[in-house]
């Protein structure tokens, strides 16, 4: 088994946790950000002190990768990075959509045809969003959607879909087709990453330190000018 440290932060809420054998062992959360600046550090050296104290060896660090802020994602990405190299340990790239799957998988009852539909608020009517079944296989890749009454509609016309996220509260007005089901209060958290970070342990499945990028920063980065990168 492995020991783990997670870091989430691609949404406002700034969260770190650790995981040793599949079970958490430390969970730190904040809800009143964006605030990932001044409280992901502390939050770090927190859980980092719970693991040396303990004699505990970290075996990885698991980052959420986005979509989501760009300012929180570099935040975390960049944090994740230092902690890899400075340690010696590999680094595990999660998709936030996925993370976000993790809690409505274990805690809520869903049908056997059901498929998963987190959403990340952008602007006005648009998300971040994919679509899973109940194995977390992607149906659909992770795209930025506009949102309005003709939304997903391939997809409620033959399976109950769920929406979650702070992209689906603004979406519920829109999307009125019977088989769409809302769930509320689902945030990517660290403390619900330790499923998807130790499968990927266990097939070795680590990023690259030193070109590893957050799937909105690389996004952002790619769409601007050479000569406006500074």
């Amino acid at each position: 088994m492995s020991c783990i440290l997670h870091i989430e932060t691609s949404t406002t809420v700034c969260s770190v946790a650790v995981s040793e054998d599949g079970h958490t062992i430390f969970s730190k959360e904040d809800y009143e950000g964006p605030s990932h600046a001044t409280l992901l550090g502390p939050f770090i050296d927190e859980a980092l002190s719970l693991v040396d104290s303990h004699a505990i060896p970290l075996d990885a660090v698991a980052v959420s990768c986005g979509p989501g802020s760009y300012t929180g994602l570099r935040i975390g990405v960049s944090m994740a990075k230092g902690i890899c190299y400075g340690r010696d340990v590999p680094l595990i790239g999660l998709p936030t959509l996925e993370v976000m799957s993790v809690p409505v998988l274990l805690y809520h009852e869903l049908p056997e045809d059901a498929l998963l539909c987190p959403m990340i608020d952008a602007r006005r009517m648009e998300v971040y969003a994919a679509i899973y079944d109940r194995a977390l296989n992607e149906v659909r890749k992770t795209s930025a959607d506009i949102v309005d009454e003709t939304s997903y509609l391939e997809y409620l016309e033959k399976h109950p879909v769920y929406f979650f996220g702070n992209g689906a509260v603004k979406c519920k007005e829109k999307i009125t087709h019977s088989n769409a089901h809302f769930i509320d209060n689902i945030h990517p958290l660290a403390k619900r990453m330790f499923p998807l970070a130790e499968k990927a342990f266990a097939c070795q499945k680590f990023e690259d330190v030193a070109y590893f990028e957050p799937f909105y920063l690389k996004e952002f980065v790619t769409t601007i000018p050479k000569k406006n990168i500074l």
